[in-house]
């Protein structure tokens, strides 16, 4: 751990980010640029569910954002709670609000989806249950880090809900083969390669690159806005002492 800690120092990390922020952003820009285009403009209607297929290629995006950084999360509140990563707690309280935006992107996404299809804004299947739970979860962990006055105290409340939610994850990730659910089952990581055409499959993915790399962007910011205002906080507590 000692040249992670090196490479984990605030003044390095921010110095290495203000470097790299403006490229991500304009990446960022791109993709989805390009994803949107490609999404609603050139890629062809479902045969189907016609041009309502076109929710997709934000919906998928967003549902797996909002996986990928609750794990995102919870490995950086180990790494705090274990190794007393100097950017840890920084880096999970970061994720956080991103993670919450991108399930609540899904879930709205979802009913918009559901609606015609399904005949219904919302069921209380397995998949759709436990995505709401995750949002919960990002909300609590939230709620945590503004219940606390110590910084300390905060992020290692935050980081044990954080931990024992992660097993929703797997949950939401199998709920469609365990339970009677009318959402459908994966269609893109599966044994046997993707069953979604390719037609479909390149916007889709090219989507959630964008919607990855817009959640480096955002990240990076909100760490370098925590620093900031944690040196702001120290440099009070030290004038006010004096």
């Amino acid at each position: 751990m000692p040249r992670l800690h090196r490479f984990a120092n605030p003044m390095r990390f921010a110095r290495l980010s203000k470097a790299v922020l403006p490229w991500m952003a304009v990446l960022t820009i791109l993709l989805i640029g390009t994803g949107l285009y490609w999404a609603l403009l050139a890629s062809p209607a479902d045969y189907q569910q016609k041009d309502s297929v076109r929710i997709m290629y934000v919906h998928v995006p967003a549902a797996w954002m909002g996986l990928f950084i609750y794990v995102s999360m919870a490995v950086s509140s180990a790494a705090g709670l274990i190794w007393r990563h100097p950017l840890a707690d920084i880096a999970a309280k970061s994720c956080a609000p991103i993670g919450a935006g991108f399930t609540l992107v899904a879930l709205v996404t979802g009913a918009l989806w559901g609606q015609p299809m399904w005949g219904t804004w919302w069921v209380w299947d397995g998949r759709l249950t436990s995505m709401l739970i995750l949002l919960f979860l990002y909300l609590g962990y939230m709620a945590l880090w503004q219940a606390y006055d110590e910084p300390g105290k905060a992020s290692r409340a935050a980081a044990i809900l954080a931990l024992v939610g992660v097993i929703n994850v797997p949950i939401i990730h199998f709920s469609v083969e365990w339970w009677n659910t009318l959402h459908q089952p994966a269609s893109v990581f599966k044994v046997g390669g993707p069953s979604i055409d390719p037609s479909m499959l390149w916007p889709l993915l090219v989507m959630a690159l964008g919607f990855t790399t817009y959640f480096v962007v955002v990240l990076l910011w909100r760490m370098r806005a925590e620093i900031l205002a944690r040196r702001i906080h120290v440099l009070m507590m030290q004038q006010a002492a004096s």
